[in-house]
Formats: C-alpha cells, structure tokens, sequence
C-alpha cells in the first residue's frame, strides 16, 4: 500500500500548492494553463485510445458502458458526492469545486498505469510504477488545483479507494495484466481520458463519468471474444 499512500500524498500536496499559487495567478495565465492541460490531455488519450487491438470491442463497449451509464447516473452520483462534500468544507465560492474533484479523480484513475501499478504492488510488493504515477499526478495537482480550485485536493480520496482497493485484491484482477486485455482495456480508458481533454478545452460537453462501466463492459467482451 506505500505506493497508494505516497500517490495520494502527492496528490494532496499538489492540490495545496497548487491552490496556494492560484491567488497569484492572473486570470489569462490560469485560461492559457486549462489550454495546455488540455491538449495535453487530448494528445495523452488519443495515444492510449490508438493502442486498441479490436475495434468492434472497444466501440461495443463504449456504446453499451455509456448506456448503462446514462441509466444509473453515475455522472449525477459523481457530481452529487462533489457538492456534499462542497457544502461538507464549505467552499460556497468554488464554483468550480464539482468539475475539479470529478476531472481529477478520472485522470488520476483511468488508466493503465493504475492498474498494473496497483496490481504489481500487490502481487510482488513492488511501487516503483506507483511511484512515479505518483510523481506525475503530483506535477498534475498543482496545475488543475489551480484553475479548477478545491475540488481537486479531494479527488486524493478516490486515489485512495480505487488504487489501495485494487492493490490489496491484486491476485484477483491479476488476469488485467495480460496483452489480450490490457490493450483494448487501455484503448477504452485512453477515449475516456480523451473525451476529458474535449470538455477542458470547452469544445464539447461530454458527460464521461457515464462512460465509466465501459471499463466493466470492455472486460466482459474481451473475455467473450477470446472463449469465442
């Protein structure tokens, strides 16, 4: 659990700093900094999107994830936790507080990265791939936190959960680490990551949080398409 706990360390550390600089920064460098982080992020989820080996299986479940998605609202039960917790620390002028704890805790979670890292860990005590997500989501807080503001420090909760949780059933979803699974599973992760860069950049408003069972889905058709 080290390489979660540093991760979400990091994480928090970042947000502070970030949030510390963000009096200091002018309103057009804060615009210029949510363009960068957002081309960035494009570039970053194409990159992943492009590693897919079945086409049909990762549109499948892109199309059937983001259905069940929109039938069990999970992008409302995202926002929703974000304004219990907004209204928990008081932040009434964050009004951003909702965007940055839901953009945050997608990027710091859907990704490859958060699977094999967590999955090494807890198969063969080794963080050292955590670590250096840990290094990256840091670097990656202090920006958001920044022009997105609060939200983004709690987003270290859902590190917290996601990574530690995966790390400690590790031999479970061991079967993630194969070639078969993890290049589609990426692919479906990285459009993901993609349409996240999109609503940064405020050309086109996606709900991705309903995108989510697509990861579940994706696992599912992989399976089916290799029995078959």
């Amino acid at each position: 659990m080290i390489g979660t706990i540093v991760n979400t360390v990091l994480v928090i550390a970042g947000s502070l700093l970030g949030l510390l600089l963000r009096r200091g920064i002018p309103e057009n460098i804060k615009q210029i900094i949510m363009v960068g982080l957002g081309l960035f992020t494009c570039i970053l989820g194409a990159k992943m999107g492009l590693e897919m080996e079945r086409p049909l299986v990762v549109v499948l479940s892109l199309i059937l994830g983001g259905v069940c998605g929109e039938l069990l609202r999970v992008e409302d039960l995202l926002e929703g936790l974000g304004e219990r917790l907004k209204r928990l620390v008081r932040a009434r002028g964050e009004t951003s507080f909702v965007q940055g704890f839901v953009f945050a805790s997608l990027l710091f979670c859907v990704g490859p990265m958060t699977i094999l890292g967590s999955i090494q860990a807890g198969l063969q005590n080794d963080p050292e791939l955590l670590f250096i997500k840990s290094l990256m989501d840091g670097v990656s807080s202090i920006i958001l936190s920044s022009t997105l503001g609060l939200g983004v420090l709690f987003s270290a909760a859902t590190v917290l959960i996601v990574q530690g949780g995966l790390t400690l059933l590790a031999r479970q979803f061991s079967f993630l680490t194969g070639p078969a699974y993890m290049s589609d599973f990426t692919s479906v992760g990285g459009i993901m990551i993609l349409a996240i860069g999109l609503k940064l950049l405020d050309i086109k408003t996606i709900k991705v949080a309903n995108l989510l069972p697509a990861l579940v889905v994706s696992i599912i058709l992989i399976f089916l398409a290799g029995a078959m």
